[in-house]
């Protein structure tokens, strides 16, 4: 069931600009998923990375749920995000289950196969996967592996690194090399949630590749056939 309109500021070089996020639907399986149209965004990461606060803190406004309980996210919730004066929704933000919490790995695990990895090679419309992770632990398995598989069917991401609050500057810097080394990737994002940090740069790169453009991630040829969004700024 589609949720209410929400109404989420962001500022702009010339004022602010109001985007209204809407939840459409939690997918569980593939005849689940919404009608490709818009270009779409996946935020990705371990359980507790904070992807629900990422998505709020995106949209100024708590559209996706957030719990203190790892793990609750069980099928992909979808988000249409549009423009003032946009009669239809302008891109997707996609939130999927988290993994590597063990109390629901079995569980995940079988739902990846079902409904997350087809979304991730096949969806015609995703624009760019972000792969959340967590500078304040060492780099995890599972999130080598997403990386992996997400160069292996060519598709643009891009990795940010949440939470950066929590971390002095003198940790942050070795802890983000020691990600890039381990991710095999030159660029991560650095976001807080709760300070904003980043939140433009972000804004900016999910602008660039919902435009069919490659943002700071390994560009894919499927890029070149997705649809295009006015920026909001």
């Amino acid at each position: 069931m589609a949720g209410q309109l929400a109404t989420c500021p962001l500022k702009s070089h010339t004022g602010k600009v109001k985007v209204f996020a809407q939840f459409i639907a939690a997918a569980t399986d593939v005849s689940h998923f919404p009608a490709p149209s818009p270009p779409e965004v996946a935020f990705l990461g371990r359980s507790n990375v904070g992807k629900s606060s990422v998505i709020n803190s995106l949209l100024s406004h708590k559209v996706a749920r957030t719990s203190s309980t790892p793990g609750r996210t069980r099928g992909i919730n979808f988000y249409a995000i549009r423009w003032p004066g946009r009669p239809r929704p302008d891109l997707f933000f996609t939130d999927l289950p988290g993994y590597g919490y063990a109390k629901v790995s079995h569980e995940l695990s079988a739902g990846w196969q079902k409904f997350i990895e087809p979304y991730l090679k096949q969806r015609p419309t995703l624009a760019l996967c972000i792969s959340l992770v967590d500078p304040n632990i060492p780099p995890q398995p599972g999130d080598q592996q997403l990386c992996e598989f997400l160069r292996a069917i060519g598709r643009p991401h891009l990795v940010v690194a949440t939470k950066v609050d929590r971390i002095s500057n003198n940790q942050l810097q070795p802890s983000l090399q020691r990600l890039k080394e381990a991710l095999g990737t030159e660029h991560i994002l650095s976001y807080s949630a709760r300070t904003g940090t980043g939140r433009d740069e972000l804004w900016k790169q999910i602008r660039r590749a919902v435009a069919g453009e490659s943002p700071l991630a390994e560009p894919s040829p499927l890029a070149d056939s997705l649809g295009r969004t006015p920026s909001p700024s």
